[in-house]
């Protein structure tokens, strides 16, 4: 075989193992990106299906509930427009409260409940996560516009 023949092979074979490398991290990147979204826009219908997505906003005030387990938690994340319910197992941070900033990681299932893998509380007083305060922003001034 000439050497021209067994260049062009190593390139042809080079750019296929590339574009077969380039797909799987595509494919991984894709897989662990998580979206953010608000109560209304999860109760409008505009979260994924069957994906993974992250609901912020503040915890309803009377909202909290424990079962008998002592490791199941539910309670309600409103952006002051709507309030969706979410259910959560395991150990809540310690400065999660009611009335304070939460960011819940998860999946709403078929009866509108939404499923948090994991929960995120605002760390100090001055603290939440930007998507967050925007989205109570938003809400407030809807709000506002209605009345």
């Amino acid at each position: 075989m000439k050497p021209r023949y067994k260049r062009l092979i190593l390139v042809v074979v080079a750019l296929a193992l590339l574009t077969l490398g380039a797909t799987f991290v595509l494919k991984a990147f894709r897989s662990n990106l998580v979206f953010f979204y608000t109560p209304t826009e999860v109760l409008a219908g505009q979260v994924p299906d069957g994906q993974a997505f992250r609901i912020g906003g503040m915890v309803q005030e009377g909202s909290v509930g424990r079962k008998e387990d002592g490791v199941t938690v539910r309670f309600e994340v409103t952006d002051t427009i709507e309030n969706v319910p979410v259910q959560f197992i395991g150990i809540l941070p310690d400065l999660f409260q009611e009335g304070k900033g939460v960011v819940a990681q998860g999946r709403i299932n078929a009866e509108g409940i939404f499923l948090a893998d994991q929960v995120l509380a605002k760390h100090d007083e001055n603290y939440m996560p930007p998507e967050a305060a925007e989205a109570l922003e938003r809400a407030r001034k809807i709000k506002m516009d209605k009345q």
